[in-house]
């Protein structure tokens, strides 16, 4: 048994809403209003109770992560038998805010429930829901299906038998993961036009996605991104700071990689990933969520 693994997602603004009500006698609707419930203002209380019920929601949820929340608003309705409670909870994290909005609703309510239960025995709460949510990975990320993937691991002692290419059946294995056709795996030295033949030659057998793994270090042997460069149209700027960036998170030795990335043409694009396979599973989960999209852009589709 096991949580969700958030590690390879984005921290970004993500808001959730939501609703719920509970029915009440309208007798005890007015003892509410005219704030004659001995407990005190049922109202404010339950506010109150919502934001508690937000913040506490990992505490009792046993697959929910504590997350940061950046603001919680809780707010009533009185209608002429029941009271609504609406929920919103945002913050900036790499996972989502429903359970902690449903709670603050259900929260609020039992609030009331405890609050009124010595004067109405006919109490019901009912439709909690989440009404809307943003920010999330749904609102982006996209599988590869229907696109065609090749690999090709740049490293001297692998091309020679010395060590076996792990990092590039990562690879396969995670493109495969997300819906995209691999088809084919290469291992060459590090040499920049054998680099260069192995790119051109999966993007003559049609592939869209061309990982490479290995030969973005600084030694004298480690000329991936110079061959990248030479062939790619349009480079893709953000692509490479994000695996730097959020790289980091993994180890600091991630600021060390000059991986490049841009499209050769509007069909075609080429990442350069490290020659780890840490280091190649962390990136390609990072990244291949956008890459649909970018090819979307590419190819005339706008953001």
């Amino acid at each position: 048994m096991k949580t969700a693994d958030i590690t390879y997602k984005f921290n970004n603004l993500r808001k959730a809403k939501a609703v719920g009500r509970i029915r009440l006698s309208p007798e005890t609707i007015k003892l509410i209003l005219e704030n004659k419930i001995p407990k005190g203002d049922v109202l404010a209380a339950s506010q109150i109770a919502g934001i508690i019920g937000a913040k506490k929601t990992a505490d009792l949820m046993p697959f929910c992560h504590p997350i940061p929340i950046d603001q919680v608003v809780v707010n009533t309705k009185v209608g002429e038998d029941y009271i609504e409670v609406e929920a919103e909870v945002k913050g900036i994290w790499r996972t989502g805010y429903e359970v902690e909005a449903m709670n603050a609703v259900m929260s609020a309510l039992l609030n009331v429930f405890d609050m009124c239960k010595a004067f109405d025995n006919s109490m019901v709460i009912e439709g909690v829901k989440v009404v809307s949510k943003s920010g999330g990975k749904s609102d982006w990320a996209e599988d590869l299906k229907g696109l065609k993937a090749a690999v090709i691991t740049v490293s001297d002692s692998a091309f020679k038998g010395e060590r076996k290419d792990e990092s590039g059946e990562v690879a396969r294995k995670v493109l495969e993961e997300f819906g995209a056709e691999v088809i084919g795996k290469e291992i060459v030295p590090d040499e920049i036009e054998e680099i260069k033949r192995a790119i051109r030659e999966f993007q003559e057998r049609g592939a869209n996605i061309i990982i490479t793994s290995g030969g973005t270090g600084f030694s004298s042997r480690d000329l991936t991104p110079e061959a990248t460069k030479e062939l790619i149209k349009k480079e893709m700027v953000g692509f490479e700071e994000a695996m730097r960036v959020l790289g980091v998170k993994f180890t600091p030795k991630a600021l060390m990689s000059r991986g490049k990335a841009g499209f050769i043409t509007p069909e075609c694009m080429v990442i350069n990933l490290p020659g780890s396979k840490k280091g190649v599973e962390e990136n390609l989960r990072t990244l291949a969520p956008l890459l649909k999209h970018a090819f979307k852009m590419a190819q005339g589709g706008g953001h």
